[in-house]
């Protein structure tokens, strides 16, 4: 078994090609049983263990994978991840183990490729103005993909804590990308042609009321029922699609709504999975607002392990 150390992830991957092997496991037979969702109690605030199995049907060449991973919110105030763990990659021949990887850094690149893709059947083509609002470990990635997927030319960082989104804009200025912080909230969702959303709140931070025409809506950080990054009204003026509808059940943005009768089961319109294979219209208009709501699936973990296997000579 290769151990794959995160340095060769980071040369392995690259956000056009990953986008591109997620679009096509999103059209491909591959198995996805429930994911095993631990909670852990902690002092300050409770941890999260993930199990995520998937493997792969139907294809020349099969694997199995697992991830393992562990979320501590109180990681961050200690100047470490939150988010930690490993991914093992299997022949789907035999069993045999053939690769373990960083599941940490495979999650970013993964979730920030699946926002992008969905971006690239619901933002606006000529979309070209970036709000992510937290500025925690994904934001980084997110930049990337977003600009990878759509003419990026303004990227605006919001934090509550001020100097994390200056540090996050210092980095990607230096990577080459037109990065700033931005310390008004509703001025910058005002101005944004895409809002991505990578806060852990349980009370929404963005309004409805904010979005303007053409809006498309990425909402990632909230990952359980009680979380909630977006209000009512950013639903009830929104398009909405999801990564599958595993979503409805377990993230607050879409399961309050849906519980209090805000929305319906009938106003998401459609999953990856659907707008992959044309099952479904994403944008069908440019004054329309969408929102994509991701709650993360293994396969995306399947597709990305697979990727990072055969560049480094795996396969």
């Amino acid at each position: 078994m290769r151990v794959i150390a995160p340095d060769e992830i980071d040369r392995a991957l690259d956000f056009p090609a990953l986008i591109d092997a997620l679009d096509n496991a999103f059209r491909a037979d591959i198995k996805i049983p429930p994911r095993a969702h631990v909670a852990i109690p902690r002092p300050g605030a409770e941890a999260t263990l993930l199990l995520m199995p998937a493997w792969t049907e139907g294809q020349k060449e099969s694997f199995v994978g697992i991830k393992a991973i562990a979320i501590f919110p109180t990681n961050l105030a200690k100047g470490i991840p939150s988010l930690t763990g490993s991914y093992m990659l299997l022949s789907g021949e035999t069993g045999i183990p053939l690769a373990i990887m960083d599941g940490g850094l495979l999650t970013r690149w993964r979730t920030a490729a699946a926002s992008a893709l969905a971006a690239r059947y619901l933002a606006r083509a000529d979309a070209s103005r970036h709000l992510i609002i937290g500025a925690g470990a994904l934001a980084p990635f997110f930049a990337k993909a977003h600009s990878a997927a759509r003419p990026i030319r303004d990227i605006s960082i919001w934090n509550r804590t001020v100097n994390r989104a200056e540090d996050v804009a210092e980095s990607l200025k230096a990577a080459g990308l037109p990065a700033r912080a931005v310390p008004d909230l509703e001025g910058a969702v005002r101005e944004a042609d895409i809002v991505t959303g990578l806060t852990g709140a349980d009370k929404p931070v963005l309004k409805g009321a904010w979005l303007k025409p053409g809006a498309h809506v990425d909402l990632v950080g909230g990952f359980k029922p009680t979380m909630r990054e977006s209000d009512d009204e950013t639903l009830t003026r929104s398009r909405i699609y999801v990564d599958t509808r595993h979503a409805m059940e377990e993230a607050g943005d879409l399961l309050q709504p849906l519980q209090r009768g805000v929305i319906q089961e009938r106003d998401v319109l459609g999953d990856l999975f659907q707008l992959c294979r044309g099952e479904v219209t994403g944008r069908g208009g440019a004054e329309e607002i969408t929102l994509f709501k991701s709650a993360g699936t293994a396969l995306e973990d399947l597709a990305a392990a697979v990727l990072v296997w055969k560049r480094v000579g795996g396969s």
